[in-house]
């Protein structure tokens, strides 16, 4: 599932931070996961690193405040960033984590990738395609998951992807669409070598200019 450079099993908790300023250095790769905060992202996080509990998962939605960083390798790193949409916390909270949210978008530099997990029967609500635009217009790949595809049968939740892929064809930019279930580990390998191959560009040496 994982490439022989990354590996992301590997995945071990390195930091929770209220926003950027307390992350690690801005450096190296990090691949994002962003979503509303019932998309599942804990269970998708712990799925694609097969591992049971590296990401938090709670019945009450919405329990993601931080930004929670994960090292997979040297300079490479998972960020689960917080939901959004939700969570039926205190207005003055949940703009606190919209903040950090939104500065670690447009100010991480090491951001790389950035996987958007959506309920594959709820999924593009408008913070979503925000989200989505944001990244194509920022020349930002994105992994769309259509997440719990195990509530569908296999031929409704193919309609979902389809859908969803037309609706963000005319964005004309890099996104890749699957369904996703952490339960039944549907979609769970390909959405693996998709990040591991955004963890590993790193890796590759610069073309020399003319």
């Amino acid at each position: 599932m994982s490439t022989d450079a990354v590996n992301l099993n590997r995945a071990t908790f390195t930091i929770s931070a209220p926003d950027i300023r307390r992350l690690p250095d801005d450096a190296g790769i990090e691949v994002a996961f962003a979503g509303r905060s019932n998309a599942g992202k804990s269970s998708a996080l712990n799925a694609l690193t097969n591992q049971k509990s590296l990401a938090r998962t709670s019945k009450t939605p919405g329990r993601t405040q931080l930004i929670n960083v994960f090292e997979v390798g040297d300079g490479q790193r998972l960020v689960d960033l917080p939901g959004y949409g939700f969570a039926k916390v205190p207005l003055e909270m949940k703009k606190k984590w919209q903040k950090a949210l939104g500065e670690y978008l447009e100010k991480r530099e090491s951001l790389q990738g950035l996987v958007v997990l959506m309920d594959i029967r709820h999924p593009l609500k408008d913070l979503d395609r925000d989200l989505i635009e944001w990244a194509a217009d920022s020349e930002l790949p994105v992994l769309a998951l259509l997440t719990k595809a195990d509530k569908l049968s296999q031929g409704k939740a193919s309609a979902e992807v389809l859908k969803v892929k037309k609706s963000l064809k005319a964005l004309n930019a890099d996104i890749k669409v699957q369904a996703f279930s952490s339960l039944k580990k549907t979609g769970v390998e390909q959405a693996n070598t998709i990040i591991c191959q955004w963890l590993s560009t790193m890796e590759q040496a610069p073309v020399d200019a003319e």
